[in-house]
């Protein structure tokens, strides 16, 4: 049975793992960069990120002083008996794991500043709910961190052919990678949200972003323009950390909507180096597989 309390320890083991435990797919993409970078100061940047991961792996620390905003995405299945529970556990979960981790208090109240109660606050945790043919309830743990999020990018672009539309798109992507330059501490992944609504398309670029590194688009179109836009984004040679290399971003996503017959809206979200993420399907007998 899917409980309260069961829903608050997955996710405390959820935020420590994702805390502490960089993703084998971006752990990989960091190792392939250090070995074909070309550039001194970039090689020095990787190889002291990947020693910052196997530290706190051992350590079991979290690997970035920014603990981040706690974002979840909620996948519902049959067999739940109380829709409440998964927020109140959730809840609780990262107040807990705040403490015993120990996480940084990242949430404030948005205008007086004022520290929330152990990164929870007014609508924080952040919870992103879908429904899926599954059973029980799948919950990914997205702890996303301040700088890669202050250079996200928004705009409604005109509609045109789909020729001009792409070019357009892939002007407004790397205008945005150029500005944001060091800033969300690269290498990044870049997730691109096209179509819907504006509140869609930012959404549609979070969830871009935890797809895994090397992982394209299913639709080929879609895919091609990632590839393109990635080996655009890495000939900029903004490169780790800013200070220039081969490697400014280990991928580019892109996900889409339909929209407006008038509208073209696109966003562009980052995510730092420290790609952290970590997922668990409860099923509805109790039972608890982590990925």
């Amino acid at each position: 049975m899917i409980t309260k309390e069961l829903i608050k320890d997955v996710t405390i083991t959820l935020l420590r793992r994702a805390e502490t435990t960089l993703p084998c797919d971006v752990k990989e993409a960091l190792v392939r960069a250090c070995e074909r970078e070309e550039h001194e100061i970039a090689r020095v940047q990787l190889r002291a990120m990947l020693e910052n991961v196997r530290l706190a792996e051992e350590l079991q620390r979290p690997l970035c002083q920014d603990t981040g905003l706690p974002l979840f995405f909620v996948k519902l299945g049959t067999g739940i008996s109380n829709l409440r529970d998964i927020e109140r556990g959730i809840r609780e979960g990262v107040k807990e794991a705040t403490a015993i981790i120990p996480l940084r208090p990242n949430v404030v109240d948005a205008l007086t500043r004022k520290g929330g109660d152990a990164n929870t606050g007014d609508k924080i945790p952040s919870i992103e709910y879908t429904i899926a043919d599954l059973d029980g309830v799948e919950i990914l743990a997205v702890p996303k961190g301040g700088g890669s999020e202050n250079v996200s990018v928004f705009t409604m672009l005109a509609p045109e052919p789909e020729e001009e539309t792409t070019k357009e798109i892939e002007r407004f992507v790397l205008e945005a990678v150029l500005k944001a330059s060091g800033k969300p501490c690269p290498p990044t992944i870049i997730g691109v949200g096209v179509g819907g609504s504006a509140d869609m398309a930012m959404k549609l670029a979070k969830v871009a972003l935890i797809r895994p590194v090397g992982v394209r688009n299913k639709e080929a179109r879609i895919a091609r323009i990632e590839e393109e836009l990635l080996t655009a984004v890495n000939n900029t040679g903004i490169g780790p950390m800013g200070l220039g290399g081969k490697t400014t971003a280990l991928d580019l996503h892109i996900e889409t909507a339909s929209t407006h017959i008038t509208s073209l809206p696109v966003a562009v979200i980052f995510q730092c180096w420290a790609a952290r993420r970590a997922a668990a399907t409860i099923y509805s007998d109790g039972r608890v597989e982590y990925q």
